[in-house]
């Protein structure tokens, strides 16, 4: 496997973002090391929430809701996926495999330590950590779906995720910071859009984003789907607290929030939020609303 590293440098002066740099190794899956970085704020015996992101950002989606949990007594724990930030990028796109991911995703939890889990997963991140959910549900104590699903390839995408998907196979540069500047109802400052293309170099670092939208099982024989079918049951039977925390202006996964509140056992009874004026990536248009929602959810549904 042919690896890249983004320089540190490109890191250096991100605003807003002033949070040091963790790092663990994960198995790549052909005898080779992977080096994958987190972010870990605040009291490391504290309760944990996981925030994983998705396609094309990394933990700086984080960076408006990591102070609010600190401040209310949690640990933050923001992973980077491989191909993704300070993470380090296979440059092949068939390294990039949905069951890789989920495999180097857990892994990093391990290699990290964390148990008794709130994880808070939107886009990419549910797709890897609602699977993750199902087939480790005693390591999880509650989850936050956000702009997200666990696909199975049984029903259609929908028309957004499709010209989504068109995109970015087409694009003759891989735009990552305009992607998420156009994903958000607020317009993102010059030097916020900057800083989501920080990880990518050039083209040899974003085999990861090229791939990832067509990893997304959208037909009944994707090499996901039968795994995805079976944790996608056992989601059903999850009966710790879920919690369902969608944006009301999402047109890629706004069908999929009936879906899991009405699947999910753990959904019943919770007290559902729709974050008003939010876009797909809601974690920069209202990261601090959601974060208020994660801390009173923790609160409402104690250990």
């Amino acid at each position: 496997m042919d690896v890249v590293r983004t320089p540190d440098d490109r890191f250096d002066g991100l605003p807003d973002f002033p949070f040091a740099p963790h790092y663990v190794e994960v198995d790549s899956g052909d005898g080779g090391k992977l080096r994958v970085h987190y972010l870990d704020e605040g009291p490391s015996d504290a309760e944990v929430v996981l925030l994983l992101h998705g396609e094309p950002s990394w933990s700086y989606l984080y960076r408006k809701m990591i102070p609010v949990l600190v401040d209310a007594g949690f640990r933050a724990v923001a992973i980077d996926l491989v191909g993704f930030g300070r993470s380090d990028k296979p440059t092949r796109r068939e390294d990039y495999t949905y069951a890789a991911h989920t495999d180097w995703t857990w892994a990093a939890i391990e290699a990290i330590g964390l148990g008794d889990i709130t994880l808070v997963c939107q886009d990419w991140g549910g797709l890897i950590g609602l699977r993750l959910v199902a087939e480790q549900p005693d390591r999880f104590a509650r989850v936050v779906a956000a702009n997200t699903m666990l696909p199975t390839g049984d029903h259609h995408p929908g028309k957004a995720f499709l010209a989504w998907q068109k995109f970015s196979q087409e694009v003759p540069v891989f735009p990552a910071g305009q992607i998420l500047n156009g994903a958000t109802l607020s317009a993102l400052p010059a030097e916020v859009i900057d800083a989501y293309d920080a990880p990518f170099p050039d083209d040899r670092y974003l085999a990861g984003a090229r791939q990832f939208p067509m990893l997304v099982p959208i037909s009944p024989d994707d090499p996901a789907a039968p795994r995805n079918r079976i944790a996608w049951e056992a989601l059903g039977r999850f009966d710790r607290p879920f919690l369902c925390a969608f944006s009301d202006s999402d047109p890629i996964t706004g069908a999929a929030e009936p879906v899991l509140r009405g699947h999910v056992r753990g959904a019943v009874g919770q007290d559902h939020v729709t974050i008003a004026d939010g876009g797909h990536f809601l974690q920069e248009d209202k990261g601090r609303e959601l974060a208020d929602v994660v801390v009173k959810f923790i609160g409402a549904t104690p250990r």
